[in-house]
């Protein structure tokens, strides 16, 4: 096993000692961006990249009973991983594209910052702490200001996202911020059937059924900043949106729950926008 330095001059020796290789695929783990960059390198460099949930190598360790955790131990088990389950290498974004999931990603971060300061300064009693609350805030907000003209701006220099913009702000319920959180964080959208994309997201059912029993279904995994991105379009769209509406008013009066009705309203406004950006067509009114 190599231990090499996550800079400059360790990922260039990474990307060399593989080209030698000569591998089928390469998996990383997702670890919070900081296998962006190399996974980039190497798939410049030609090599078939393949990033993988960590949950899912962890899984598959427990599934051939190896528990212990070392790194001398899980470079082996990715490697098993890659050779018994082959997951799919992905086209990695371009710079352009991971720049516009950066500015989106951060932009989500300010936002959550933000409400958790509304929320202590709603708390706060002493004068000076409120004056420092607010001052963050102020920060913040700025913060928030500078982001949206960054993401806009580059949005707006590719002709084909301001299209794909276009496209999905025909759609009553969808707005910007929802627009290119979807642009930047779902780029397979077009490209896969509904049901594909409702799994990716993370709003399509999972059966949990043995024998004669059926269990109940319930979402899981997926894209869950994505998800809540589309769950709050979504609550408008019940309401501004004449297909929806009414695909949320008959389950609720089928006896679903409301939360559920909404995630099946998600996965139908998911399907309108698929082929919406599929097909190249905007939004027709009934």
């Amino acid at each position: 096993m190599i231990r090499l330095p996550h800079d400059e001059a360790g990922l260039a020796q990474v990307a060399t000692v593989l080209a030698g290789l000569s591998p089928a695929l390469i998996v990383l783990e997702a670890t919070g961006g900081y296998e962006v960059r190399l996974a980039a390198d190497l798939a410049t460099a030609g090599m078939a990249v393949a990033v993988v949930n960590p949950r899912q190598v962890r899984d598959f360790a427990r599934a051939t009973g190896r528990l212990a955790k070392t790194d001398r131990i899980d470079a082996a088990l990715l490697a098993l991983f890659a050779e018994r389950i082959r997951p799919e290498p992905r086209p990695l974004p371009d710079a352009l594209a991971q720049a516009l999931t950066e500015l989106v990603a951060r932009r989500r971060q300010v936002v959550e910052m933000t409400v958790m300061e509304g929320n202590r300064r709603r708390c706060a009693r002493n004068p000076k702490v409120r004056a420092a609350i607010d001052a963050t805030l102020a920060v913040l907000r700025a913060q928030l200001a500078s982001l949206d003209g960054d993401i806009e701006g580059t949005v707006r220099a590719s002709p084909l996202w301001r299209e794909t913009e276009n496209l999905l702000t025909s759609v009553p319920g969808i707005g910007d911020v929802t627009a290119r959180t979807l642009i930047a964080e779902l780029p397979e959208l077009g490209q896969l059937d509904r049901r594909k994309l409702a799994a990716l997201v993370g709003v399509a059912p999972v059966n949990r059924d043995s024998g004669q029993f059926r269990g109940h279904r319930a979402i899981a995994g997926g894209r869950t900043s994505l998800r809540n991105t589309l769950f709050m379009a979504t609550l408008v769209a019940v309401r501004h949106n004449a297909v929806l509406r009414a695909h949320y008013q008959a389950l609720i009066a089928r006896g679903r729950p409301k939360k559920v009705a909404l995630v099946a309203c998600i996965r139908r406004l998911l399907g309108i926008l698929n082929a919406i950006v599929r097909t190249n067509t905007p939004w027709q009114p009934a």
